[in-house]
């Protein structure tokens, strides 16, 4: 055989894929159908944030008659407010008791309802320097929310539905995080890809060329810079969901990461434990539901106690039944925070435990401030501010998402869909560890992984569909 009949060396064997370039058509499609079939549920959220982040300011204007006072240097006893109050509640219990913290702040007289839904009370508000009452009106959780704010509260978290409105929030916030983390591992994969691009191009929102790229590059940019804040409405939301929520406050439990509150037992007392009330959505957790036996004299003992203790600020003094002590606790939301709280002796007003918002565990101090971030309370304004950006980056991006699917460009029919067939394409071992993670996501957030588990067997049906072949899932 001459040099000339030699046979051809043997073609050198493509590379192989690499773990991002197997991922990136799963990352893709999931994306995909996730932003097509989640994003009504999301933009409903964005939208209804973005209401209650209005209230906050619209509060103290609506309710300026039953929230403040002229300033005055005059002063009626504490007890004679609260049984100003207590005649203005004929048919309820007295819950708790928020004296005016500034000069201009009325007093809060706080009494639960039965005829009303549940974390619902009734509160009736006292001119702490005249003694007259300023009005009463149905205030919500521990929050006191307003019955403006509690609407817009309602409508954010059930669309005033109930218990079954709730899901669509926790469907919503189980959901936002796998959109956000797909969305930035895709933007990190086309940085790499244009190598000869500066990544800071991909930063800010391009003005020309096409409308579609123009698109694009709106909903890409405006994903990255609000990646962050999207992560924690995420987060912070779920602490409130139904199946997720409950998973969250066991695994705080277990790791006594709960926020530690003053024993209220008395020496020589066995205390009528209050009844654990429902997490109360945005207002905060539930005041306690069991009956009390507190007089107005009481309440002067405690906030008397409570200043001897350096508690200042706004307080909430809550009976704590037959046999218990009086807790006073310091509820001033903005920053910087002060979260002391003492329980009292009702009789005597001695100090019988003391609980410092220092010594909080870390978890409980994270859990706090991200709740009160994401109602807008911990820095103010400006919180409100970034919230509604927030709100109406997410509401663009879905909107701009859906334009972007139903203009796939020049020979692309409306509506086009990825290409299917990503878990037919996966290594085993790949496809096995995307098997485990959806289990363990359904695991810890049961709605997420219940609607992935249905999207992993969907596509294992289009692709054996596809084959005409079994796959190994």
């Amino acid at each position: 055989m001459t040099v000339d009949e030699q046979p051809a060396p043997p073609a050198a064997a493509p590379p192989a894929a690499g773990t991002w370039s197997l991922l990136r058509p799963l990352v893709l499609r999931i994306h995909f159908w996730a932003g097509v079939l989640v994003g009504p549920f999301l933009l409903v959220a964005a939208l209804t944030g973005l209401v209650y982040t209005l209230m906050p300011a619209l509060e103290p204007v609506v309710y300026r008659d039953e929230l403040t006072v002229p300033p005055s240097d005059a002063q009626v006893p504490l007890a004679d407010q609260v049984r100003v109050g207590m005649d203005a509640l004929p048919g309820t219990e007295l819950r708790a008791v928020r004296p005016g913290a500034t000069p201009t702040d009325t007093t809060q007289v706080i009494g639960g309802d039965p005829s009303l839904p549940e974390s619902f009370y009734r509160t009736a508000f006292v001119d702490p320097h005249t003694g007259d009452l300023r009005g009463v009106l149905e205030t919500y959780g521990s929050g006191q929310a307003m019955p403006l704010r509690a609407w817009a509260d309602q409508l954010h978290r059930n669309l005033h539905l109930g218990d079954a409105g709730r899901l669509y929030t926790e469907l919503a916030a189980s959901w936002l995080w796998v959109l956000v983390l797909a969305g930035l591992t895709l933007w990190i994969g086309l940085v790499r890809r244009r190598r000869k691009e500066r990544a800071s191009a991909l930063l800010v929102p391009r003005t020309t060329g096409g409308r579609r790229a123009r698109l694009l590059s709106w909903h890409a940019a405006v994903g990255l810079w609000a990646a962050a804040g999207l992560l924690f409405l995420s987060a912070t939301g779920l602490t409130w969901s139904t199946y997720a929520g409950e998973n969250i406050s066991t695994l705080r439990a277990q790791l006594s990461w709960e926020t530690p509150e003053p024993e209220t037992a008395l020496p020589g007392t066995v205390a009528v434990a209050p009844e654990a009330g429902e997490h109360a959505g945005h207002g905060g957790t539930t005041m306690p539901q069991q009956p009390t036996a507190a007089t107005p004299a009481s309440f002067d003992v405690a906030a008397r106690a409570a200043a001897d203790a350096g508690l200042d600020g706004p307080l909430d003094i809550t009976p704590g039944g037959e046999g218990a002590a009086t807790t006073v606790s310091q509820i001033d939301r903005t920053w910087p925070q002060r979260l002391d709280a003492i329980a009292v002796d009702p009789d005597t007003g001695q100090v019988t435990d003391v609980v410092r918002g220092d010594d909080w565990p870390l978890a409980a101090k994270l859990a706090r401030w991200g709740i009160d971030a994401h109602m807008g309370l911990l820095f103010g304004v400006a919180n409100q501010v970034v919230l509604a950006a927030l709100a109406t980056g997410l509401a663009c991006m879905i909107v701009w998402g859906y334009v972007l699917w139903w203009r796939r460009g020049p020979g692309r029919r409306p509506g086009h869909v990825p290409a299917d067939g990503v878990l037919r394409s996966l290594p085993r071992g790949l496809l096995v560890g995307v098997v485990v993670v959806t289990v363990a996501v359904g695991v810890a957030v049961p709605l997420l992984g219940a609607s992935l588990l249905v999207f992993l067997l969907l596509e294992t049906l289009l692709d054996r569909r596809r084959t005409g072949e079994p796959q190994n899932v």
